[in-house]
């Protein structure tokens, strides 16, 4: 189970990889894990898709990662951590050196959790990819993010599919665009766009010079 593979994690001194997918492994599970994390020295890529860790798993995780130095991707789509664990989240990337992708798809961060996340944005000096696909972020999210790209010079790639960011959210990410340098890869499929954010995009792309 979880908490044996975690007793293992803090001897093993060779695993760079851990997909723990699908194993429902909760709360519990998680807190275990989080603990392996702080003694662990090799692991960098740990994937936890749909394990029900909840805020509480999330907050432990994020404990480790202030502490680990090794751990470069973390993906904890479909976790239900909303904002309160995305709030523990990005604690803990104001201060890591690390970590550079983190997955949040489908957790319900809201516009809140997005605030969070912007200020860490402001901050951290290595994450360079973030998915928040289907966060329900909406356009006030959207709003203080674009406000994040403007000063955030690290990250490359992020995803706002599916959070209904509408116009107004399009129009804040486009004023971003003209002033982010580092930004390669923006999803924003399915967002109610319409044509006057379409246009203020349009209008962007004419300005910027790093998005592919």
């Amino acid at each position: 189970d979880a908490v044996a593979l975690a007793k293992a994690l803090q001897e093993n001194q060779t695993l760079q990889t851990l997909d723990l997918s699908g194993y429902r492994i909760g709360v519990a599970g998680a807190v275990a894990l989080a603990e392996a994390l702080q003694a662990n020295t090799t692991l960098q890529t740990l994937n936890l898709t749909y394990n029900s860790i909840g805020p509480d798993g999330a907050a432990a995780l994020a404990e480790a990662l202030k502490a680990n130095k090794t751990l470069q991707t973390l993906g904890l789509k479909y976790n239900e951590i909303r904002a309160e664990g995305a709030r523990a989240v990005v604690e803990a990337l104001q201060v890591n050196t690390t970590l550079q992708a983190l997955d949040l798809e489908d957790n319900k961060i809201g516009a809140e959790g997005a605030v969070s996340l912007a200020d860490a944005l402001q901050v951290n000096q290595t994450l360079h990819s973030l998915d928040l696909k289907k966060c329900q972020i909406s356009a006030a999210g959207a709003r203080v993010l674009a406000n994040a790209l403007k000063e955030n010079d690290t990250l490359q790639t992020l995803y706002l599919s599916w959070n209904r960011i509408g116009p107004e959210g399009a129009g804040a990410l486009a004023d971003a665009l003209k002033e982010n340098t580092t930004l390669q890869m923006l999803g924003l499929w399915s967002n109610g766009i319409d044509d006057a954010g379409a246009g203020a995009l349009a209008e962007a792309l004419q300005a910027n010079t790093t998005l592919q």
